[in-house]
């Protein structure tokens, strides 16, 4: 069975492992994850990236969160107690603000404790993320699925992915009307589903499925499986 889930920020590694466990997820399974993993929350998703890269069946698409994360890559080359305004450059206090404004810092932390403490294992999840792409397409039973993490912003259905900017992709919130191919079904985040009416579920639309349901202000995240749509939720979504 193939499972999608997105906006994990920062949520404990061994409750998402319970969540796995719910749909006995094993080695003949795979597990796309759409982006944000860090950022927010508990150790700022730092385990559970290392988790997850070494995992054979797991793979990450690049969110809006881990392209922030990338952008202030400059901060581990230097000494903290020296970063300053003056320090950097005004492209690097701006991405660093950026990144500060959208709960940067417990990521930031735990990546800086890694770096001191493993910095093999540091120099292999940085390179990790870099290497998450920004969209992928599958084929399942049945339909074609588009992987995104936001969404396609100025859509045309004949415009090639290569075409649409990182920002494009990581940053776009889809209005709730907006229609993607008739012959292609987008699951994306990036979007809380609250936002849409549907909080603590996914929004379901004829041509895409938001799956964002809130861990990044203290919910769970859910797994969507491709295969048939079937939504699974943690326990306390449920009750």
């Amino acid at each position: 069975m193939v499972y999608a889930t997105s906006d994990i920020h920062g949520y404990p590694l061994e409750q998402f492992q319970e969540l796995l466990k719910k749909v006995d997820f094993g080695l003949g399974d795979h597990l796309y994850v759409i982006g944000d993993v860090i950022d927010r929350n508990g150790d700022g998703g730092v385990a559970m990236l290392r988790w997850m890269m070494h995992q054979p069946n797991v793979t990450m698409i690049r969110g809006n969160h881990e392209a922030m994360m990338l952008d202030c890559g400059f901060l581990f080359d230097m000494d903290p107690e020296k970063i300053s305004s003056r320090n950097l450059t005004p492209e690097q206090q701006h991405a660093l603000l950026l990144w500060h404004q959208n709960g940067a810092m417990t990521t930031m932390m735990n990546l800086t404790q890694l770096k001191a403490n493993d910095p093999e294992e540091f120099v292999k999840l940085m390179a990790y993320v870099r290497s998450a792409p920004l969209y992928m397409e599958l084929k399942v039973p049945m339909k074609r699925i588009v992987l995104v993490h936001g969404g396609f912003n100025g859509f045309d259905p004949q415009k090639p992915f290569d075409e649409y900017s990182q920002n494009d992709l990581v940053w776009t919130r889809p209005d709730i009307e907006e229609d993607y191919w008739n012959d292609r079904l987008v699951i994306l985040g990036h979007t809380p589903t609250q936002y849409y009416g549907k909080k603590g579920k996914a929004f379901v639309t004829p041509t895409w499925i938001d799956i964002d349901t809130g861990a990044g202000a203290g919910g769970s995240p859910m797994l969507l499986r491709l295969d048939d749509l079937a939504e699974f939720y943690a326990e306390r979504q449920e009750c």
